[in-house]
């Protein structure tokens, strides 16, 4: 970690991130402190509370955020990674993407023809929600309607807290004894309810202010969908979630968005990630997922291998060959490289388990397009600690071997 923080080039991110803040007001923490929270929250997967509580613990990442003496202070309030993270958004974070890039070829761990082949591929970004459901969906918009209105002093006719509480129990144990009618039948009532407290509240409240109106807007979509409808509303609280169903038999939806991740064939490097909503075809990601990687690394794509989800050359990207897995007929040196398709799939798996992309606790799209980079990050930033690791393990053998020689020679002198 030591040796890392000396390999950063700090002043990059002060000059990137400096443009988002004016001279006005409260000094800004520290763009050294808040780049290396960041790249450290998403490396040892930790919550901004539990990150700003190891701090005080550790003096190889206070070292690392810059600090020369051991702090017994926090460096900031966790809120404040909330609030860096959606000023700089999705063009600040590629930056952290990108410094991990230059470090490493910089220490020649990534050479720059690597990054002429990639593999690309999608996986679900899932969002933190409840598995949805009409009834839930349902009562959770009646409540949340009551509540506002209450805070505002609305004198609703009725409320339906205790019937519909106890109709959205039923419902769930009709639905689990698989008697779908009698279930059909609590939805209906539940969907009744939900359309008496809107009209409710929108006949003693015609001019709503914008957070009132944002919910009763959401609310009437959620009352009018129907089972067939496209677009659906899955969440309240996350709107723009949409289902997408990847073909996995211990999981067939997944609610969440789109991530395509591209990684160089060799070395397995993530050198882009970018996240797209409302479910495209896998094939109709690779030209943007291609385009930003290219902005990161400021090299040329020239070989691009994936699987048979992009199909559909009208989408590929001008001038780049892409290889779909299955091909025959190549060269030696490309269909090993086709072999090394399947990589990608472990290094998805890293990104979910370690690395906070399985469940996306970060608010809104925003929140995923940042979620997605910062995972990608943290991923490139282990590889970089294991390679000084192993650097100084190997310096350590050779010092302990010259001591023992040392001994040896001195024994044979005496």
């Amino acid at each position: 970690m030591i040796v890392m923080s000396d390999q950063m080039d700090w002043n990059f991110f002060d000059s990137k991130f400096g443009l988002v803040f004016s001279d006005q007001g409260r000094p800004a923490l520290s763009t050294r402190l808040m780049v290396a929270l960041f790249y450290l929250k998403q490396s040892y997967s930790l919550s901004d509370e539990a990150l700003i509580a190891g701090f005080l613990e550790n003096p190889y990442w206070q070292y690392f955020c810059g600090f020369e003496y051991f702090q017994h202070q926090f460096p900031c309030d966790p809120s404040s990674m909330t609030r860096w993270r959606n000023r700089l958004g999705e063009s600040g974070c590629e930056h952290l993407l990108k410094e991990t890039i230059r470090l490493a070829r910089e220490n020649n761990i990534l050479k720059e023809s690597e990054l002429k082949e990639v593999i690309v591929d999608t996986t679900v970004q899932e969002k933190a929600i409840t598995f949805p459901t009409d009834a839930k969906l349902l009562n959770r918009a009646r409540e949340k309607l009551v509540m506002a209105a209450k805070f505002r002093r609305i004198d609703l006719r009725q409320s339906y807290s205790r019937v519909g509480k106890y109709l959205f129990l039923k419902q769930s144990g009709y639905a689990h004894a698989k008697q779908f009618k009698r279930s059909d039948r609590v939805v209906s009532k539940l969907r009744t309810f939900l359309g008496r407290v809107l009209r409710d509240v929108q006949r003693k409240c015609p001019e709503p202010d914008k957070e009132l109106q944002t919910l009763m807007d959401l609310s009437w979509r959620a009352y009018r969908q129907k089972k067939q409808d496209s677009q659906k509303l899955y969440s309240l609280h996350e709107p723009f979630v949409d289902c997408l169903a990847k073909g996995k038999a211990g999981k067939p939806y997944e609610f969440g968005c789109k991530t395509s991740v591209v990684l160089t064939a060799k070395s397995n490097w993530v050198i882009g990630v970018k996240s797209f909503h409302q479910n495209p075809y896998d094939g109709k990601t690779l030209k943007p997922a291609i385009l930003a990687a290219e902005q990161i690394t400021e090299v040329a794509i020239q070989n691009i291998f994936v699987d048979r989800g992009y199909r559909g050359s009208q989408h590929w990207p001008e001038g780049k060959q892409v290889f779909l897995s299955g091909r025959r007929k190549l060269q030696k040196r490309l269909k090993k490289l086709l072999k090394r398709r399947s990589a990608i799939e472990p290094v998805i798996g890293h990104l979910k388990s370690d690395h906070r992309l399985k469940r996306n606790l970060l608010k809104g799209i925003l929140g995923d397009h940042v979620n997605g980079i910062l995972a990608g990050s943290a991923f490139n930033f282990k590889k970089i600690l294991n390679h000084f690791r192993i650097l100084c393990l190997h310096f350590f053998q050779l010092f302990k071997l010259q001591n023992l020689y040392l001994r040896f020679t001195l024994t044979l002198k005496v």
